[in-house]
């Protein structure tokens, strides 16, 4: 085989068997699980009562496979941008072992099943807004915001932020203000969640020339918007007291959470190790987690002063 031949085979990704795994991995499951936590939420706060079983069940599934539809759809776009990153270069399409038509297919009956299961056994509205957050997400921000600026997160973080006003939604069906409070909690979280581990990963980001705001402003700037993020997490976090919306046990809750998070961002910003950045990140995760759940605990027992 000549010399130029071998670098050609070289640079192609090496066709492995699939399985059910690699499509279980194309879902991004551990997000999507987290994004149904915040819309379970957003379901139950929407009613006094438990949430009726049909809705509960079809809401949570149409959710759940859109969600899943845009991730795929993420994994696809970043394929080539994925195999030149550490954290990304085995996931399925960049290491060739699911096809890129394979996994438009897999998401294309994902978001088939999603919007059917919405429209048929939930409501409209809920399938309309699921399937724009699809777009939001798979669309404008990894086709388009993602290469354009390095505010991509936070223009495109609103995707993210929908499904605890889907949840809202899929329940009465309509918006509402105390809904467009959640997003905007989780719309303010995904800046110091994301840029931390874009900190950590800024070589990698560089490398594919991603403009994420490390590589484009520095990681002293990014660190001090990370700190400056998380300082408004903290007194958006309050609102749901301060409106009513929720009551002691959502305030001692956030609170004790959200002075972690701040804790977290200034070790990063003033006193950072090694594995700061990346501490930061995971505990972020933690953060947005439990805080949803103390939301869910406080609905059921409600304590006030």
């Amino acid at each position: 085989m000549a010399k130029s031949d071998v670098s050609l085979s070289a640079s192609k990704p090496v066709q492995e068997s699939v399985t059910w795994r690699d499509f279980y991995e194309l879902t991004k499951p551990r997000v999507v699980m987290l994004l149904l936590l915040t819309a379970l939420v957003g379901m139950c706060l929407a009613t006094p009562t438990w949430v009726d079983s049909v809705t509960l069940i079809a809401g949570m599934l149409g959710i759940g496979c859109l969600s899943s539809a845009a991730a795929v759809i993420n994994h696809v776009v970043d394929h080539r941008i994925d195999s030149q990153m550490a954290r990304t270069f085995n996931r399925p399409v960049a290491k060739g072992r699911v096809s890129v038509n394979q996994a438009l297919v897999f998401s294309f009956v994902l978001a088939l099943i999603g919007y059917l299961a919405l429209e048929l056994w939930v409501n409209r509205l809920t399938a309309l807004l699921t399937l724009a957050s699809l777009v939001g997400y798979a669309v404008i921000y990894t086709m388009f915001l993602k290469r354009a600026t390095p505010q991509n997160i936070v223009i495109g973080g609103l995707a993210g932020a929908a499904p605890p006003l889907l949840g809202w939604t899929a329940v009465t069906n309509e918006v509402h203000a105390h809904a467009l409070l959640l997003v905007l909690i989780i719309f303010t979280w995904t800046p110091p969640h994301f840029w931390a581990l874009a900190i950590h990963r800024e070589k990698d980001y560089a490398r594919a020339n991603v403009p994420m705001l490390p590589v484009t402003h520095g990681v002293a700037f990014t660190k001090t918007s990370v700190l400056l993020y998380t300082v408004l997490l903290c007194a958006i976090g309050l609102m749901p007291y301060l409106i009513g919306m929720s009551g002691v046990i959502y305030l001692v809750g956030s609170t004790v959470l959200n002075l972690i998070f701040l804790g977290y961002a200034i070790q990063l910003k003033y006193f950072a190790k090694p594995d700061t950045a990346m501490a930061t990140f995971r505990f972020s995760i933690i953060h947005l987690m439990v805080l949803f759940v103390v939301l869910l605990l406080d609905h059921y027992i409600p304590i006030t002063l």
